[in-house]
Parts: structure tokens; sequence; C-alpha cells
């Protein structure tokens, strides 16, 4: 037997989490969390809006994405997902963990990202309006295909060893199908949670969020962080907005996000024509390649009998997303064709905030007649066209021309899958206290307001983070 000393294991540090993105704005959400053995980032977010905001898509991140072992995403919006295929074009070749709703759901936006950014990239060659010579996309088909061949999904509820000690769990968050608040322990034994988008308990489609169980830190979405939905007044808003431009003879535009947004407006059209409050004749038309394969992700959803979905919801079945009549509109030329209708109709189109997408040419065309309105059903971020039309501007630039606003805007974020202030708090509520819980992933006035509510209701420690900070885990 020997006698020779035993070399002691070391004691792991503490983790460290770097504030890469989603601090001060609602989007380019992204975090990293480092040990002694792993660097894991949670979201990968694109950042949208505000001309200064995108200039941050272009920046070198300050880390080797070769060094970072796996992602973790906890849905599939672009302000969460978009940035993966430039970290794969960097260099990243580690696992994308996220649960299979969202795999499939971030592959068609990932697809459709690529092609629009090549085409900004085509036309600002043609056109000579970058100031790059010669506009390169931010990254390529083959740079979103080589990041979903990285995807590793996992179900809710399923424990992941990332690396030795690091263990992973993903919760429903009721945001949109496969969206997941993250639980992550490390190495050391102390814990992380991100709330990632936290939906509502109310969401019409959805199971409520999957209750905070507690964590020593958590990042917590701010972005109704001083915002109340009126849930009920919302919905008959909306409701008077659609018969009173159908009755004098508008058409109704609602620029929708493709995921999710899309099938909460069409239940609530199917409310409607059920109650007899829709005109029978009236056409709903969905105008939008992506609304329409996601739409077909969650009839799949349906048949599967998701465990994410209301009972209520699969007791009704595709009906309760079908408000019928309505047609769905494929092709580019089907769409241009809905331009030389006169029927009165509901027109939903992507994308939600009109900063793209095939909404853009309808809001041309339709903008200056006061027949028509503009209902807008989500969050609107600084910079982006629906945050204009909410904020009263009289004429928006589009194509490189200004159009004239004179059709009616109606106002209805109650429609947003993101929990408001007291639905945050009521998730919060039960858990034991974090060390320290982080506002993310909202602007400034949202983020504050939380903090100080969060303090002031449950006496934690709340803070805004600064983009770029680093914090220790414990």
């Amino acid at each position: 037997m020997s006698n020779e000393p035993t070399t002691p294991t070391p004691t792991p540090r503490p983790g460290l989490l770097t504030f890469l993105g989603g601090v001060g704005t609602v989007t380019g959400s992204k975090f990293l969390v480092e040990t002694d053995h792993a660097r894991i980032m949670i979201d990968c977010g694109l950042f949208q809006g505000l001309a200064e905001y995108r200039r941050r898509n272009r920046r070198p991140l300050p880390l080797d994405p070769a060094d970072v072992h796996a992602v973790v995403l906890t849905h599939a919006h672009l302000d969460h997902c978009g940035y993966l295929p430039r970290l794969v074009a960097d260099g990243f070749r580690g696992p994308v963990f996220t649960t299979p709703y969202t795999a499939r759901i971030a592959e068609l936006i990932l697809r459709d990202s690529a092609h629009l950014l090549q085409e900004e990239a085509e036309h600002a060659n043609r056109h000579g309006w970058s100031k790059h010579r010669p506009a390169v996309p931010l990254y390529d088909d083959k740079d979103v295909e080589r990041a979903l061949d990285l995807f590793d999904p996992i179900p809710h509820g399923a424990e992941v060893e990332i690396t030795d000690g690091t263990v992973l769990r993903l919760h429903p968050a009721g945001h949109i199908l496969g969206s997941s608040w993250a639980h992550l322990t490390l190495e050391d034994g102390h814990t992380l949670a991100a709330s990632g988008d936290l939906g509502r308990p109310v969401h019409p489609l959805l199971n409520p969020p999957e209750p905070f169980t507690g964590a020593d830190v958590l990042l917590m979405e701010s972005t109704y962080g001083n915002r109340h939905h009126e849930e009920t007044a919302a919905r008959e808003w909306f409701a008077s907005a659609v018969n009173r431009t159908l009755a004098r003879g508008g058409t109704v535009v609602i620029p929708s996000f493709a995921v999710d947004r899309t099938e909460v407006v069409l239940h609530q059209l199917a409310e409607l024509r059920r109650a007899g409050r829709l005109p029978a004749g009236a056409p709903v038309y969905v105008d939008s390649p992506m609304a329409l394969a996601t739409l077909q992700i969650y009839r799949e959803a349906f048949a599967a009998r998701a465990p994410e979905l209301r009972p209520e919801v699969l007791a009704a079945g595709e009906a309760a997303i079908s408000p019928e009549p309505f047609e769905l509109i494929h092709s580019l030329q089907e769409s241009l064709a809905l331009e030389r209708s006169s029927v009165p109709s509901v027109l939903v189109s992507a994308s939600g905030m009109a900063t793209g997408g095939r909404v853009v040419h309808h809001l041309r065309r339709l903008l200056p007649d006061p027949r028509n309105t503009v209902i807008v059903v989500g969050f609107a971020a600084e910079g982006t066209r629906a945050r204009d039309l909410v904020d009263g501007a009289r004429a928006l630039k589009m194509y490189g021309t200004y159009v004239p606003v004179r059709a009616e805007v109606v106002n209805v974020p109650a429609f947003s899958a993101h929990a408001d202030a007291a639905e945050v708090i009521d998730w919060l509520r039960p858990a034991p206290p974090p060390s320290a819980t982080y506002l993310v992933h909202g602007e400034p006035a949202g983020s504050e307001a939380l903090r100080d509510r969060i303090d002031r209701e449950l006496g934690w420690t709340a803070i805004v983070p600064r983009s770029g900070e680093r914090v220790l885990v414990r």
C-alpha cells in the first residue's frame, strides 16, 4: 500500500456569466456561461430594429466561437436564434440543445433569414446603397445548413449532461410552440435559470408556463416589465376594429409574426366567426410563406396531441385556428392578385413589426386609404414600422419613398405572447429568491420598472445589467 499523499481534487471555480446581447433592448439575446470545463451560450439571437442595434450583428463577439461547447435555444424567434448561422460560420461546432418543435420552427426561421439577408445584399450591390463594396450577407444558406446539422433536440423535462457536472433541463415556457425556460446546474453545484420569453397563463392555444422552481441566478425577460395586458378589453378592441372597417368597405391588415402570433390571430378570428361577430362573407387571407409553413407544424402538433396545447384546443382540433372561409396565399402571384380585390377582407401577413416580408407591400397599398385599418397585435420594437405606426407616424418610408398614413391604426398589445409585469411576478412568487435576478430582453423603461416591482413586491435583489458586463454565478 502506497504512503504517497493523494492530490486533492481542486474545487471548481464559480461560473461566470457574460451579457452579450438582449440588454437594454428586446433583441439580440445572447448570454455566455463559463465554468472550468464548459462554455455554454444561452440563446444566440439576431439584433433587429434600430440601425445601431443591427450594426452589432457585424461586430465580432468577444470570444472564439470554436471555444463554445454548446448553445441552448429557449425558442425559435429570430431574436433568440437568428445569429446561430453566423456563430457556425465563425467556427462553432458544438451541439445546439432545444426542444423538437423549436428545432423544426427554427429551421424555417433561419432559412428565411438567410434568404432575406442574401436578397438585401444583392439589392444593395445592384443599387449601390451599402457602404460595403461589395455588400456580403451576414450568413448564407450553407451556414444555415451547417447550423441545422448541429441541432440535438431534447424533450421538456429531460436532463442532459453537457459536460462533466454541467446539466441542462428545459421546461415549458408557454410562449410559442416548443418554447422553454432553461435550468443549468454548473460544475460547482450552483444553478442558473433563464426565462427565455415567458408566455402568458391565458395564451389561447398553449398551456401556462411551468412554474419557476428556483435557481441561484435568474435571467428574467422584461419586455412588458412596465405594462399590464387588458385581456378582455383588447379582444373587444380587436373585434370592434375589424367590424367597423369591414362595414365601411375597407380591408383590415394585421402585421403578424409568422410563428405563434398568426395562429393566435386566426384563433381569435375563428371565435368571432363562430359568435357571428365576423361577417360570414368576409374572407380572411394568410399571406406569408413562413406563416403557412409554421401553421402546418401547429396542425401536426394538433394531430400528435402535443402536451403543450390546451385540452380545449385539442378537443376543437384544427377548427380552433380555421376562421372559415379563409384562404392561404402561397405564391407571389396570388399575393399580388389581392391588390386587385375590392372585397372587404381581413389580411394577416408577416412580418409582425412590418420590417420586411409581404406585409410591407400591402401596407404601401392600404395605408393611404382611410377606409382601411392596421391592427398591431404585439410588441413593436423601437425603430420598426409597426412602432412608428403605434406612435402616430403620418408617413412611413418604404422602398425609398414615403407613404402617407391615412388608414386607422389600432394597437392591441395584449395579443402579445409575452407575460406582462403582473404575470411575471406571479410566475416568480412561489420560488425561493435567487441571489440575483438579472432583467434582460427589455427596453430600459420596462427593465427598470420590473426591477423596482420585484424589489417592492418580492424583496428580491434585481439588477438591470449592462451590455458586456460579467458577473459570477453563486
